[in-house]
């Protein structure tokens, strides 16, 4: 079994990247402390429930995504990403996410992104 406390912040969110490409909720959850926070405009999810609920909405907003990470700058333990997603049914714009890395995993992670129908 790999130690995952020993990856770097850009190990987990590589690991994170290809998780959430195959749309695989619980590759997803591996990636995020027990006690994660995840924050959104629609509010403060906690823990790894919180985690699988945010990211079942995301899943359900834009289906089989197609991503474009336009911004990937890390600072320490910290990530700031800007991106836009594609779907058949909706596409993203807009969107803003920051990491925060502890111990080979995601601790907290913000979200946003404007949604608009296809």
């Amino acid at each position: 079994m790999e130690n995952l406390a020993s990856r770097t912040p850009q190990e987990t969110f590589q690991a994170h990247g290809e998780a959430l490409r195959s749309e695989n909720l619980d590759s997803i959850l591996e990636n995020f402390a027990e006690d994660a926070v995840f924050i959104t405009a629609a509010g403060v999810r906690h823990g790894r429930d919180g985690v699988r609920e945010a990211f079942a909405q995301l899943f359900a907003d834009i289906p089989r995504a197609r991503w474009d990470i336009r911004v990937k700058n890390f600072g320490g333990d910290l990530l700031y990403l800007e991106w836009a997603a594609d779907s058949d049914t909706n596409r993203a714009e807009d969107g803003v996410d920051t990491f925060l890395f502890r111990d080979g995993l995601i601790q907290a992670m913000t979200v946003s992104y404007r949604l608009t129908p296809r």
